[in-house]
């Protein structure tokens, strides 16, 4: 697990991949305008150089047990995608711009099909219901998984929560039972399998890699009251989380609360919470079940607000 040392070049490795991740997306552009009937937009990004599993271990693929290491991406009210990169500080580095007519997408999720560690595409719903999958960067390869998408209020990537290699899907309905798709590593999905109802007590649910240092993934839901939950995956998709454990009240503070992987480069997956004033503040994952996240460090000063989705 990194700590202190190293960080130089975790720096320079953060710092030449959001430059790197900048000019593709560029150069890539825009798509056309979303129908709701047509593909989601998608943004660039290219292949983040190394992986620590600890602080002298730098390799090209992920290490056993390491969380993904993905951006951060917000759309604005005006349908603007913007995405920040970690920045080997333990923070975020300056928001790049990763495209245009984000208008009309409900909800949208990375995606690492690989298991390299590091998310290649996106899951994402349009306003008239339609679930598509793309690669990043490649508008042609979109693909339609399935329509009839709007039955569900709540839709993320857990990573893999199934026990195959691929990420996964789960998606809340709006009468509160959580369902899992399983992913089969090109962006298609399996037939839905319910997980339980209920759901609907948490206004928050999220999760992108293992919490508790045993491999296997898990999420964490905040309850109306205030109350983060823990649910520890088993790898199992037939009865993936165990029963819930209570890890903290005043949550409530925030107004969002979203996990994609490993912000500070240990190799344990993070929370990322805003708070109503438009603050961003980090939780770094300990990878102990009993204690999941270290105190809480402030990455955004304000402005956080400006974003309707973050995923």
């Amino acid at each position: 697990m990194a700590k202190s040392s190293g960080l130089n070049t975790r720096r320079a490795l953060a710092r030449a991949t959001a430059a790197a991740l900048t000019a593709a997306l560029v150069a890539t552009g825009a798509s056309s305008a979303v129908a709701s009937d047509a593909p989601a937009p998608t943004a660039s990004r290219p292949q983040i150089d190394a992986k620590p599993s600890d602080a002298s271990k730098f390799s090209s693929t992920a290490q056993v047990g390491d969380a993904q290491i993905n951006p951060l991406y917000g759309v604005d009210s005006g349908g603007t995608l913007y995405g920040y990169l970690p920045d080997g500080d333990g923070g975020l580095d300056s928001r790049f711009w990763a495209g245009d007519y984000w208008d009309t997408v409900r909800a949208a999720t990375q995606v690492d099909n690989d298991s390299d560690g590091f998310s290649d595409g996106l899951w994402q719903v349009t306003a008239g219901g339609q679930l598509y999958y793309g690669n990043f960067g490649l508008d042609e390869d979109h693909i339609l998984v399935g329509n009839g998408w709007k039955i569900y209020n709540q839709l993320f990537s857990p990573a893999n929560v199934g026990g195959a290699a691929a990420d996964d899907l789960l998606g809340r309905d709006s009468s509160g039972v959580l369902w899992l798709y399983l992913g089969y590593g090109n962006g298609k999905l399996t037939q839905r399998y319910r997980v339980g109802g209920g759901w609907n007590a948490y206004t928050h649910i999220t999760g992108k890699g293992d919490l508790t240092g045993d491999g296997k993934d898990d999420i964490v839901a905040k309850d109306k009251s205030g109350v983060l939950w823990l649910y520890k995956g088993t790898g199992n998709y037939k009865a993936p989380f165990t029963s819930r454990s209570r890890i903290g009240g005043g949550w409530n503070t925030y107004n969002n609360i979203v996990s994609v992987g490993d912000i500070d480069v240990d190799g344990i997956t993070d929370l990322v919470a805003r708070d109503k004033n438009g603050a961003l503040y980090l939780y770094k994952g300990t990878g102990n079940a009993a204690s999941p996240y270290k105190s809480r460090v402030k990455i955004g000063s304000g402005g956080w607000n400006t974003y309707r989705l973050m995923f």
